[in-house]
C-alpha cells in the first residue's frame, strides 16, 4: 500500500512539473494603440462633432470595459458626407489613373508603417487574437491597396475594348468581423476607379475606420474623397437609402442584405452584397490528415468562426471519421482560449455579448437536438465575452448548427459515403460562398470544385486570400465580387472605345 501512495505521488509530482515546463508566460503586445477617449467623424476632411451630438460607447470585448466614445450620426450628418463626396466626384474622377494610383499607395505604405498601432486598436476593439490581426489583417489590408494602386492606371486592361468609367458616390457599409480589412476591400477598388465615397462601419468596432482617417489625412488625399460616418442600423439605412448614392456595397448578415436588396428595387443604384454563409469543408479518405486537420482549426476556430467563409461545417469519408474526431479532439486541447492581447492566445473573445449569446442559443439547440459535444478543458476569463472551442459529432443535416450561420468557434461534423453525396451535401444550404475539399487526387479536386455551388473552392488548404482574386457567393450569399478583375467591374460602368472608321 504505502509504495502505491508513493507512485501516485511520483505521477502527480511529474504531471506538475511538466505542467509548470511547458505552460507559456504571458506574452502581452507592447505596442500602444493611441486610442482617444472620443471620436469624432470624418466628413469633407475634417474630424467633425455628429450634428445629433449624442454618443455611444465602444467596449473591448477581451473585459467588457469602455475603449472610448464613437459619435452617432443621424441622417443630417449622412447627408453632409455625401454632399462632400458629390463635391470631390468630379475633380477626383477625372485626376489621371496614375495620380490617383499614387494616393492609394502611400496609403497603402502607411499602413505598413503603422501596422502595429492599428493591429492592437483591431484586437482592443473586436477581440480577435493580436497575431491574426497583426499577420494576417493588417499585411491584407495593405496588400488591398497596393493592388488596386496597380490597376489605378490600366483600367483599359481590365475589360479589352471598353474603358471603366467610375459611377459617382458610392455608399458602403462593413462588418465586425474584420473591420479593417473589409474597408480595405470596399474603399481601395472605389478609389481605384475614381469613384468617391461614404463608407459606415459596424457600431461596435468603428475604431480603426476611424483612426483610419488619420492615415488619408497623412496620405493627403483631397478632402470629400472619402468620408467616416458611425452609427447603429439607423445610420446604416440613411447611407443607403441617400439619393446621391449611385451604389451600395455592403457586407453583413444576410437579413440585413435581404432588406437593403428590397429597398434599393426600382432605383437605379446599382448593388454588391457579401453575406453569410455556411461552409463546407471536405475531407476524403485519402487526404493527408495532418495537414487537414490544421486546416480545419485554421477555418473555424483561429478566427473563433468570425469569417463568413468559416469551415463551419467538417464533411467526412465515414472510413476515416474516427480518426479524424481523435486528432481534432488533440488539437483543440492544445488551443489557448484568453486574452487576444497575449501573443500566445489562438482563440480569442468573442465581438460582444449579443453575438455570445447568439452562440450560445445555437450550441444549446446542438444539445438539444441530440449532437454529441466536446469542449476541451480551457478556463475562460471571468471579464469579457468568451467561448470555448465546440465540436458537435452525430450532426444531422436537419440540425440547426448545420444550417444556420453561429459566427463562432463552433464545429459540425457530418459524415458521407461517396464524392457524389459529399457534393449533394455540401450543395444542401441557401448559403454558397466558400467551401474546401482536402484529397490526394487532382482529379478529384477538379470534379468536386465544378460541382460546388460556392464562389470560392480551396483545395488542400483553407482561408487563403490574394487580393488578386474575387471572392463572393452564390444564393443568399451574395451579389457580386470583390477583389481583382471581377471587383473592379463592380466600381465601374463600361463605355465602348470610340473606333475609327
Amino acid at each position: 500500500m504505502p509504495a502505491k501512495k508513493s507512485s501516485r505521488s511520483k505521477t502527480q509530482a511529474r504531471e506538475l512539473l511538466f505542467g509548470d515546463l511547458w505552460e507559456f508566460d504571458p506574452a502581452p503586445e507592447s505596442a500602444p494603440a493611441h486610442l482617444l477617449d472620443r471620436y469624432k467623424l470624418f466628413i469633407d476632411g475634417q474630424h467633425v462633432a455628429p450634428r445629433s451630438k449624442k454618443y455611444f460607447d465602444t467596449l473591448s470585448p477581451r473585459d467588457g470595459r469602455k475603449l472610448s466614445e464613437i459619435p452617432l450620426a443621424n441622417a443630417a450628418d449622412v447627408d453632409a458626407a455625401y454632399q462632400a463626396a458629390a463635391r470631390a466626384f468630379p475633380a477626383w474622377s477625372k485626376l489621371p489613373g496614375a495620380e490617383r494610383g499614387k494616393y492609394l499607395f502611400r496609403i497603402a505604405r502607411l499602413l505598413q508603417d503603422r501596422s502595429r498601432e492599428m493591429a492592437v486598436a483591431e484586437t482592443l476593439d473586436g477581440g480577435k487574437p493580436i497575431k491574426e490581426a497583426r499577420d494576417f489583417d493588417l499585411p491584407m489590408a495593405a496588400a488591398h491597396f497596393f493592388y488596386h494602386a496597380g490597376w489605378a492606371d490600366k483600367l483599359h486592361y481590365v475589360a479589352p475594348g471598353c474603358r471603366l468609367a467610375p459611377l459617382g458616390v458610392v455608399g458602403q457599409v462593413i462588418p465586425w468581423n474584420f473591420p479593417l480589412l473589409m474597408l480595405a476591400w470596399k474603399i481601395a477598388p472605389a478609389l481605384a476607379t475614381g469613384n468617391t465615397v461614404v463608407l459606415k462601419p459596424a457600431e461596435t468596432t468603428s475604431i480603426t475606420a476611424l483612426k483610419f482617417a488619420t492615415i488619408l489625412e497623412q496620405a493627403g488625399l483631397p478632402r470629400g474623397v472619402v468620408n467616416i460616418v458611425t452609427g447603429a442600423g439607423e445610420t446604416g439605412a440613411a447611407v443607403v437609402n441617400h439619393s446621391t448614392a449611385a451604389k451600395i456595397a455592403f457586407t453583413g448578415s444576410t437579413e440585413v442584405g435581404k432588406i437593403i436588396q428590397r429597398s434599393l428595387a426600382g432605383t437605379s443604384k446599382r448593388l454588391t452584397l457579401e453575406l453569410g454563409g455556411k461552409a463546407a469543408n471536405i475531407v476524403m479518405e485519402d487526404a493527408p490528415l495532418d495537414q487537414a486537420v490544421e486546416g480545419i482549426v485554421n477555418g473555424i476556430f483561429f478566427n473563433q468562426g468570425h469569417v463568413c467563409c468559416a469551415g463551419s461545417r467538417l464533411l467526412v469519408q465515414e472510413g476515416i471519421e474516427q480518426e479524424i474526431i481523435h486528432r481534432l479532439k488533440r488539437r483543440l486541447a492544445t488551443l489557448r482560449v484568453g486574452d487576444p492581447l497575449d501573443k500566445n492566445t489562438d482563440v480569442g473573445a468573442i465581438n460582444s455579448a449579443e453575438q455570445l449569446s447568439r452562440i450560445q442559443e445555437l450550441v444549446q439547440s446542438g444539445i438539444d437536438e441530440g449532437a454529441g459535444i466536446y469542449q476541451p478543458s480551457c478556463p475562460l476569463p471571468s471579464q469579457g465575452f468568451y467561448h470555448a472551442p465546440t465540436l458537435f459529432t452525430g450532426v444531422a443535416q436537419s440540425h440547426r448548427i448545420a444550417r444556420e450561420e453561429i459566427f463562432g468557434p463552433v464545429l459540425s461534423i457530418l459524415t458521407f459515403r461517396t464524392p457524389e453525396e459529399a457534393i449533394e451535401k455540401a450543395n444542401n444550404t441557401c448559403f454558397g460562398l466558400s467551401a474546401g475539399i482536402w484529397t490526394d487526387k487532382g482529379s478529384k479536386i477538379l470534379k468536386m470544385a465544378s460541382a460546388l455551388k460556392a464562389g470560392v473552392v480551396w483545395a488542400n488548404t483553407y482561408n487563403q486570400f490574394d487580393p488578386s482574386s474575387p471572392f463572393g457567393g452564390y444564393k443568399q450569399s451574395g451579389l457580386g465580387r470583390e477583389g481583382g478583375k471581377h471587383g473592379l467591374l463592380d466600381y465601374a460602368q463600361l463605355q465602348p472605345l470610340a473606333t475609327e472608321l
